[in-house]
């Protein structure tokens, strides 16, 4: 398989869905952009109707159904945008959706409404205004690069960008959010690792992946050639339903991101874009698993769970609180094999330093 899969015809040709399922394929991709590259495709196992990896890409007739809850833009990128293309939530750095086309295109998308094939990226204009609002704005310390996928673009394009961004003083990191070393590793050259390079500003790079088959060996080399260009690495998954909502994936995922030197980041519950009810895993549930995780991970390897809350608002840790108060003021804290432990903060009187009651203390 040599070329990106961007039709219901190209997927069922490519064995990776039945003729019969064509009209539904259809009417989804009438609605939301396909596309698969052959990476990706090559670990699809057909033979599985479960598939963690065809789940993430394959369209699905489900799709078609919009809770109520569900929105165009479930994360309020509208409410907090002062310009095209910049959206500026938290006082200290903004996002700017560089593109609107991606390298494959997730089925459970929280932009899946605004990006694909045909969508406006942004003009040298537009991208120009979205400086000048920057510049205006000491506070922002970070620009985080999004869209669609912006490592798609052209290395360039990449280093104009960067060096356009590292030109404002107080601007300090750079941060790239794309999907490219798992989609596409090859596509990962050195020609667009150099593209990153921002001077003495530092450079991230977000690494979106949510199982472990996704991080292949040319992946983890894609990443590596990142890393050994000096970018941090980053994670960001997705919490999904029939992708990774056990245990023993979420592990597995983590440990191979840190194989890869990626630092576990995010783990997201899935947002209410339209169509992705089938997708979301209860947030009890999602609790639950953090707490698992929390018991056999170390803290390099454990992601932050997060919720966006709707209509703009950012994000928040929605793990299970490890410690509370009890009806009688006193602290309880929950270990990592779930056992609840008190805690006192103090006994007794506070005494003077130094003040040992004559008692030596080695």
């Amino acid at each position: 398989m040599s070329a990106r899969l961007l039709t219901p015809h190209a997927l069922i040709e490519a064995g990776l869905a039945a003729p019969e399922r064509l009209p539904e394929l259809e009417a989804v991709a009438e609605l939301y952009a396909i596309g698969l590259t052959p990476a990706l495709a090559e670990l699809v196992s057909a033979d599985d109707p479960n598939d963690a990896i065809a789940r993430q890409f394959i369209p699905d007739k489900r799709e078609l159904v919009r809770d109520p809850a569900e929105t165009d833009d479930p994360i309020g990128d509208d409410a907090r945008s002062p310009v095209k293309g910049l959206v500026y939530r938290y006082p200290d750095r903004v996002l700017i959706k560089l593109v609107a086309t991606c390298a494959v295109y997730c089925r459970f998308c929280f932009r899946r409404a605004r990006v694909g094939p045909g969508s406006a990226s942004l003009s040298p204009s537009e991208f120009a205004a979205a400086l000048d609002y920057v510049r205006a704005r000491p506070a922002i310390r970070e620009v985080i690069l999004t869209g669609g996928d912006p490592l798609t673009l052209s290395p360039r394009r990449i280093a104009a960008t960067t060096q356009a961004i590292a030109a404002i003083p107080h601007v300090r990191t750079i941060r790239w959010h794309t999907r490219l070393p798992v989609a596409a590793p090859e596509r990962v050259t050195p020609e667009l690792v150099n593209a990153l390079d921002a001077g003495e500003r530092t450079v991230v790079v977000a690494v979106h992946a949510n199982h472990p088959r996704e991080l292949t060996p040319a992946a983890r080399a894609a990443c590596r050639r990142l890393n050994q260009r000096g970018v941090m690495l980053i994670s960001q998954s997705v919490l999904l339903k029939g992708v990774n909502d056990d245990a023993d994936t979420l592990e597995a995922l983590m440990r191979a991101f840190l194989e890869a030197r990626v630092k576990p980041y995010y783990l997201h519950h899935g947002d209410l874009a339209p169509g992705t009810s089938h997708w979301r895993v209860p947030i009890e549930e999602g609790q639950a698993l953090m707490s698992v995780l929390r018991r056999r991970l170390s803290g390099l390897a454990l992601p932050a769970y997060m919720l966006d809350i709707p209509g703009g608002y950012g994000k928040v840790p929605i793990a299970a609180p490890s410690i509370r108060k009890d009806g009688a003021g006193q602290w309880i804290v929950r270990d990592p094999e779930g056992v609840d432990r008190p805690y006192v903060e103090r006994l007794g009187a506070p005494r003077a330093s130094g003040d040992d009651g004559g008692e030596r203390r080695e």
